[in-house]
């Protein structure tokens, strides 16, 4: 790492409470890990610097030297560095984080929530031996929601009875999840369990590579229309890419927002996790009928079109 960058690295970290070393920014990050830092980092900070390392290789490979740490995102508070995504997100939960910000929590009541009798009865067959699980739900600030099995709570959790069983939240899911209610859906397309939230706002809608080819077929048509995006990188298109798909890039994105709100945007990437947080970012700018293909272009070239090449 050269000196300048060191310096200009230094001066960063210290003359900034708190500044996120991540890939895209923190209106539109441009990987998982570095979207889940800045959920974190919303929810508990109003202003903090983020530092796009995709848009200098410099600086991409030179924080990871002054970090002495391999992975993006990278988080430093008040000069110091405190970590990467698995490592906030632990301190968080545990409030560590917050103590470190100097934020004062509020009290968290536990959301009451509703489950249907059937929905009960698959879980308290789902847990089997270990009548005595908690079932855990969690609803991050996108309320994308997931529920699972956990052992035991957490010193900070909130654990509500419902239907005969333990739901536990953390505090932050508790705050999105009053009035939730938990059914069981089974019908020709499979079986699951349905969350359904009151508190929810519109959501970003995942299709298949073969509901996508669909939709362009009756774009063709002229029986529908829509946008389809393709947030990937230049030498990622030059690889592989789907007919009648535009890049995101900036300009792209600034003509978008120019469009009437319910313009319908599909969005797609290699695996579906970057195009994820495209499509979220267009929601919260206030469109409403907003899509992300599961799987990306590598599902495409396995279940739509086999001349696309995989990589």
């Amino acid at each position: 790492m050269s000196e300048p960058i060191h310096a200009h690295l230094q001066e960063m970290v210290t003359s900034n409470p708190v500044v996120l070393f991540m890939k895209g920014s923190r209106r539109f990050p441009q990987c998982g890990f570095s979207a889940r830092v800045v959920q974190i980092l919303d929810e508990v900070v109003e202003d903090y610097e983020t530092v796009n390392v995709l848009a200098d290789p410099a600086m991409r490979s030179g924080i990871k030297t002054f970090s002495d740490w391999p992975t993006i995102p990278q988080l430093y508070i008040k000069g110091e560095f405190v970590g990467g995504c698995d490592i906030v997100t632990e301190m968080f939960q545990t409030g560590e984080l917050q103590k470190n910000l100097g934020v004062q929590e509020t009290p968290v009541d536990p959301p009451a929530i509703s489950i249907s009798d059937t929905a009960a009865e698959k879980l308290k067959a789902a847990l089997g031996d270990e009548p005595n699980a908690l079932v855990r739900v969690e609803i991050n600030a996108n309320f994308q929601q997931n529920m699972g099995i956990s052992e035991a709570a957490g010193p900070r959790d909130l654990v509500v009875q419902a239907g005969g069983l333990s739901f536990v939240f953390d505090r932050s899911s508790a705050k999105r999840a009053d009035g939730l209610s938990i059914g069981f859906k089974e019908d020709m397309r499979g079986a699951g369990f349905v969350l359904d939230n009151p508190n929810a706002p519109p959501q970003v809608k995942t299709i298949t590579a073969k509901q996508l080819e669909t939709m362009l077929g009756e774009m063709a048509a002229g029986t529908s229309s829509f946008q389809l995006l393709d947030v990937r990188t230049d030498q990622e298109r030059d690889i592989a890419a789907i007919a009648g798909a535009t890049q995101l890039t900036d300009e792209a994105r600034d003509q978008i927002l120019t469009l009437p709100k319910d313009t319908t945007l599909v969005f797609h990437c290699h695996h579906g996790g970057r195009s994820q947080s495209a499509a979220e970012f267009f929601l919260s700018e206030g469109f409403t009928d907003v899509y992300n293909v599961a799987g990306g272009i590598d599902a495409w070239s396995q279940t739509v079109d086999a001349a696309v090449p995989r990589y």
